[in-house]
């Protein structure tokens, strides 16, 4: 047993905290499944509470430009209300559910460069400290494979994957930001569009399917983005035949000019959001999400921006170290 964190508000000689999930990426509107294990410090303490905090990497457009920062977008509590003895060591374990919206962080086992993280909040003896924070894995619904994969059978491939802080307005949206997929076209969609980009807002009847074609323009009229959504049961995931369903929807978005908003829908009002700690302003670019590998029955395999799959853990692994800095 190894406790990665010394509870550092507690000063030395303070018990330690290590939460661990169970393997496996979790689904969204599911379980998120694990161990809290604690181990008493040079005397005993009384634990009045220990919860954990869902966070998620975001990017918010402001008028200063953009910025990327963390949202916790869930809190849980899990234990607390017991004494722990010196040097007594506990295990709690907890199943808590996520977030329907929980964003999709790998397909076919490949990470998309979305950054979700668990981090531990434990409050003993009227002191505070954030323990651990470990990164979360959530793979698709199947409505949200079945899609991604006819994107990839009719011929659309990766570009990249973020996190907008924002409203899509019109939809059932819960979570204060949403997943954005990108898209390339494939050539017989070329000539219209130069990019397609993805949201699904899943809840517990079913996965609104959100999509923006950045629209071409021609020798009279100017480009523009068109948006429309449509709405899947989840019980409907193994009866559509998914090529034809995804290739209306493309045909759709593309033949109809501004079908169902535009970007004004989205509710930036120009100033950073509250709840949003910004780390690191930059201008717009190929960002952590321009690698993945998405399995041969799905989008095709991919790299963009020069950077590889192994680069984006490394990335991942740097943006946690330095939130628990």
């Amino acid at each position: 047993m190894v406790f990665k964190r010394l509870l550092g508000a507690l000063g030395v000689g303070g018990p330690s905290v290590d939460t661990v999930l169970d393997d496996g990426a979790a689904l969204p509107g599911g379980a998120l499944t694990g161990r809290v294990l604690l181990r008493g410090g040079d005397a005993a303490v009384e634990v009045e509470h220990i919860g954990l905090e869902l966070m998620a990497r975001v990017e918010a457009e402001h008028a200063e430009g953009e910025s990327e920062g963390t949202v916790v977008f869930e809190r849980f509590t899990v234990g607390g209300g017991f004494r722990l003895g010196e040097r007594e060591e506990r295990e709690l374990p907890f199943s808590v559910p996520l977030p329907w919206e929980t964003p999709v962080t790998e397909l076919h086992g490949q990470p998309l460069g979305i950054v979700l993280g668990v981090r531990t909040d434990v409050a003993v003896a009227g002191a505070r400290d954030k323990g651990d924070l470990d990164p979360l894995a959530v793979r698709p619904l199947p409505v949200q494979e079945a899609v991604l994969e006819a994107l990839g059978g009719l011929g659309f491939g990766f570009r990249s994957a973020d996190l907008e802080y924002g409203r899509i307005g019109g939809t059932g949206q819960q979570l204060p930001f949403y997943q954005e997929i990108e898209l390339t076209p494939p050539p017989q969609y070329a000539h219209a569009v130069s990019e397609i980009e993805l949201t699904f807002l899943a809840s517990p009847s079913g996965v609104e399917v959100v999509l923006e074609a950045d629209k071409r323009g021609g020798a009279f009229a100017a480009g523009h983005d068109a948006l429309t959504r449509f709405l899947v049961r989840h019980e409907d995931a193994p009866a559509r035949d998914w090529p034809a369903e995804v290739d209306g929807w493309i045909r759709q978005v593309t033949e109809h000019r501004d079908a169902y908003g535009s970007h004004a829908a989205y509710g930036h009002d120009g100033r950073p959001p509250a709840g949003f700690h910004s780390f690191d302003t930059h201008h717009s670019g190929p960002g952590l999400g321009t690698a993945v590998a998405a399995g041969a029955a799905g989008l095709a395999v991919g790299v963009a921006g020069g950077m590889v799959a192994a680069e984006v853990v490394d990335e991942i692994g740097d943006f946690f170290e330095g939130e628990e800095d």
